[in-house]
């Protein structure tokens, strides 16, 4: 058995080893942004070199193989052709954004300020689209994401998915801002994409196979539902006039100090079903949200909403309930930017 002063001397140590743990996580991601700038500047000096020097056509030939070559036998891997193009592009991608007036003949443009990793603005730059490609870089910096939660963003069309229920000034705005979140309706995205369930396109799961697959994969639900949330529970029950009722899955809001409750509907979106969530929010409403939180918001997630229904069952000055269909597949991003374009 541990003496007093072990157990002292053990949780001391404990101490010291998470400065230590920290200390290093502060060190690696100093030395990644670090790189990126450095980075930046070899892209620059290849740009300033190319213009000057009008050598466009050997770009990707013979100046950047000598260049690689010298590297390598100063500072071995990482400097291949590939890379040192990857590092013009990046300059290349990043001055033009900054300043989108300038031309590039004038490359003492300021640095912009990077956050991520190397491999994230690798992703990055595959982004033609520059006020897409600021809002994934302010998303990723805000939310800590990692390059596997970017790319699955980005191929689930967060910023299409986001952008369709906003006017223009809005979009310019998630460009600028990343997603600010309010109000109940800076939540929402239709459709939710939960590809990573597993589940088949094709209707022979139920709901309550459904409702599984999204707890034993929470953590890509909650990036899914985006900023602020924490998990309540599930099935979580209400019980009123000796009768037993159960929400699907509960969250909770920090952003939005409230309540969140789902329900997930297989088939189609009834008004019955509206009317039931609304007597879920009543409830919560009344009964479990404190004085200081705001009103509880519900969400229908469901296969197939048929938006006259939702219009005529809910009030025109609507703020807590809404529905938003779901899919299992990863959408067509061609097909969302085609409808953003000629809506």
């Amino acid at each position: 058995m541990q003496s007093e002063t072990d157990i002292l001397n053990t949780q001391l140590a404990d101490r010291i080893a998470n400065l230590i743990t920290e200390a290093r996580k502060s060190v690696v991601a100093t030395v990644n942004v670090t790189m990126v700038y450095t980075y930046y500047e070899i892209g620059r000096v290849l740009v300033e070199d190319e213009q000057n020097g009008n050598r466009r056509a050997e770009y990707g030939k013979k100046v950047l193989k000598t260049v690689s070559d010298s590297l390598a036998k100063k500072f071995g891997k990482g400097f291949s052709v590939d890379n040192l193009q990857n590092m013009r592009n990046f300059f290349l991608s990043y001055s033009k954004y900054e300043t989108p007036s300038r031309i590039l003949t004038d490359t003492k443009c300021s640095t912009p300020n990077f956050t991520l990793s190397w491999s994230h603005y690798l992703k990055l730059m595959r982004i033609s689209n520059p006020e897409e490609r600021r809002f994934y870089e302010i998303e990723a910096t805000n939310n800590n994401w990692s390059l596997r939660e970017l790319e699955r963003q980005f191929n689930s069309s967060l910023y299409e998915r986001l952008a369709l229920s906003r006017n223009r000034e809005q979009i310019l705005e998630l460009s600028q801002k990343g997603q600010i979140v309010e109000k109940p309706q800076d939540l929402l995205k239709d459709p939710y994409i939960l590809e990573f369930t597993g589940l088949p396109e094709l209707p022979c799961y139920s709901e309550k196979d459904l409702e599984q697959k999204l707890i034993d994969n929470l953590q890509s639900f909650l990036l899914e539902l985006g900023k602020g949330f924490a998990f309540v529970g599930r099935q979580v029950r209400l019980t009123f006039s000796e009768e037993h009722y159960y929400v699907d899955l509960v969250f909770y809001n920090r952003l939005l100090k409230s309540f969140v409750l789902i329900d997930l509907k297989r088939g189609k979106l009834k008004h019955q079903d509206i009317g039931q969530m609304q007597m879920y929010v009543n409830y919560y409403d009344r009964e479990v949200k404190l004085d200081d939180e705001n009103p509880t918001i519900g969400l229908l997630l469901c296969a197939d909403k048929e938006n006259a229904v939702v219009e005529y069952t809910l009030p025109k000055d609507n703020n807590q309930i809404f529905a938003a269909k779901y899919e299992m597949v990863l959408p067509s991003k061609e097909e969302l930017k085609h409808i953003l374009l000629n809506r």
